[in-house]
């Protein structure tokens, strides 16, 4: 077996290799990942502490490495979902996953004085990444691709999904807990004539998506969801959440399920869609946090069912979790083609950031290790059957 170790191959350096090395291998093996091996999802390894780092700190490690070019991988998402699949995730470096659920549950880390750091940090990185990255409508969260060929078609596919879980008519208004650039706004209100407001912690999100609704009946607002509302005087008939009940945290789930019960008419739906996990008490990964979503939180079933049952009926619970493997592949796709032109402005460490995170997540949902679901629920049980529209 030829290893590459910073720019070395040669069995007689493998004298070099300690235990940690070995067993890192024995380990990768029973995923069918080899340590220099020409397949795309085998690790190119080129630092001889690789496998010390990943074997103490688990996935911070292992993203970390990654990050200092430490190893290389063609197919990242493939050998995530390899890692996963044959659970070498829980036999390593779990010290670190546990101070990450302990510290999680000792402490609000989506405090409102916290909830706007990932807006900072995250979605105000650049309209122009996101822009290249996205596709024209800048929906960021998991497209629908039963019909769809391309990126654009699965997320106006997941847009018109969701207007129609949530029957929307003209005149209706909707409220988009965690809105992005406003592209659910756009689509309801272009498409089905609803008048909207949206949530954002994010100026960036917030400066772009009213520069894009100009002339439309969509109107954002810059704030944390705790402050919207809070004597329950605007009621909406609708109300959507896509892909930001993952920043709301468990120590959070009554009052967020308790601001939509307020805004919502007694006759209105609601609809969740949110990346979960599937068991609970758990944490976010730790790489994650620390470098994409500081202060993210998955909800399991059983948190979301718990948390909200005072406040709603659930009427459909919907798994698109294999449609976001293919959605993070599209935005990979794109991002590896917009490098180019955003090389000078990132840099080559953002580019190894960036690219794993992507890919990673692609192989935890390809490994069926994260869910994405679609839950629509309503204050009393809707009158007559609720029946998820086929599409």
């Amino acid at each position: 077996m030829a290893i590459e170790l910073n720019g070395v191959k040669s069995e007689t350096d493998l004298v070099r290799i300690d235990d940690d090395w070995r067993r890192a291998c024995d380990l990768l093996a029973t995923a069918d990942i080899r340590v220099g091996g020409n397949r795309p999802w085998d690790m190119r390894v080129h630092h001889p502490a690789t496998f010390d780092r990943i074997l103490a700190q688990g996935s911070l490690g292992l993203g970390e490495s990654y990050l200092d070019g430490w190893w290389d991988c063609d197919e990242v998402d493939e050998l995530i979902n390899r890692i996963l699949r044959s659970r070498l995730d829980e036999q390593v470096g779990r010290a670190g996953w546990l101070w990450a659920s302990l510290k999680a549950r000792l402490t609000n880390l989506q405090s409102p004085q916290r909830a706007w750091q990932v807006g900072e940090m995250h979605y105000d990185l650049g309209n122009d990444l996101y822009e290249a990255m996205l596709d024209p409508s800048m929906a960021y969260s998991c497209a629908y691709w039963p019909s769809a060929q391309t990126l654009a078609q699965a997320q106006e596919a997941k847009l018109e999904l969701i207007c129609q879980k949530l029957q929307m008519k003209p005149g209706m208004t909707l409220l988009d807990i965690g809105c992005g650039w406003g592209s659910l706004m756009l689509h309801a209100a272009r498409h089905h004539g609803v008048n909207c407001v949206g949530l954002t912690v994010s100026k960036e999100q917030a400066r772009l998506g009213n520069a894009k609704a100009q002339g439309w009946p969509v109107r954002f607002e810059l704030a944390d969801y705790r402050q919207f509302n809070p004597e329950g005087h605007q009621r909406f008939d609708r109300i959507a959440s896509v892909g930001m009940f993952e920043h709301v945290g468990h120590k959070n789930y009554r009052a967020y399920f308790e601001m939509a019960r307020r805004s919502l008419r007694d006759d209105g739906l609601f609809l969740l869609h949110t990346i979960g996990k599937n068991r609970a008490g758990g944490s976010i990964d730790p790489w994650i946090e620390k470098y994409i979503f500081p202060n993210g939180a998955l909800p399991s079933a059983s948190e979301i069912a718990f948390c909200s049952e005072d406040h709603f009926v659930m009427e459909d619970w919907h798994n698109l979790g294999e449609d976001y493997d293919k959605t993070l592949m599209a935005w990979h796709a794109r991002f590896e083609a917009a490098w180019p032109a955003l090389k000078d402005r990132y840099g080559e460490r953002f580019y190894r950031m960036w690219r794993y995170y992507l890919l990673c997540c692609a192989g935890t949902f390809r490994a069926r290790d994260n869910q994405l679901w679609q839950v629509v629920l309503s204050p009393s049980g809707q009158a007559g059957v609720y029946r998820r529209p086929l599409m």
